[in-house]
């Protein structure tokens, strides 16, 4: 039989309020709330949690406190990687982070979903999709990525959008829900 956590890393109903999945979510918070009431001069200190906190990044990567995830483990990120202020990743699933890629402040990655059934829901399980964003993307403020989604490398989302569908290789897109607005030209 699978466990809670076996089952919410294959994309299954699980419960999240397993005993393991919510030590591993403490750990985490704990984790966070030392990165966020860091200093920006204690750099080595930042790293050390930086490197426990998100294991599977690459060189480079900066979060701008306040920060917040739900596990970090189950983030994969490349080189220089830039979060701005107040992001927010639940990482019930996988999120894959190209190289390069900006975030804004405010953005927010959601893999972690719901039973649209009501019955399904009040039961307490939930479920997850994975996010997958590719290298040198950049997202405006406030932007809300949905489960499920993939996004290009090379793309630009524009400020205030909500990403509900995948977003192809080098275009600008905005809105809400997000379009295609133009593609990109390589020079750019």
């Amino acid at each position: 039989m699978k466990t809670e956590k076996e089952k919410m890393l294959a994309g299954e109903l699980y419960d999240p309020l397993d005993k393991q999945l919510s030590d591993e979510r403490l750990r985490t918070r704990l984790l966070i709330k030392e990165l966020n009431d860091s200093r920006e001069d204690e750099t080595a200190e930042r790293a050390r949690i930086l490197k426990e906190l998100i294991p599977n990044a690459g060189d480079g990567l900066w979060l701008q406190p306040p920060f917040y995830c739900d596990y970090g483990s189950n983030m994969v990120v490349g080189e220089r990687v830039f979060f701005n202020f107040n992001c927010v990743v639940l990482d019930v699933m996988q999120v894959t982070i190209g190289s390069r890629t900006m975030f804004g402040p405010n953005v927010q990655l959601y893999t972690a979903t719901h039973p649209l059934n009501h019955m399904e829901r009040s039961s307490g399980v939930e479920y997850a999709k994975p996010i997958a964003i590719g290298e040198d993307v950049w997202m405006g403020g406030s932007v809300v990525v949905c489960p499920g989604v993939t996004i290009g490398d090379r793309s630009v989302i524009g400020a205030g959008s909500v990403v509900t569908k995948d977003i192809p290789s080098d275009v600008f897109a905005a809105g809400n829900p997000c379009r295609v607005i133009r593609s990109l030209a390589q020079a750019e």
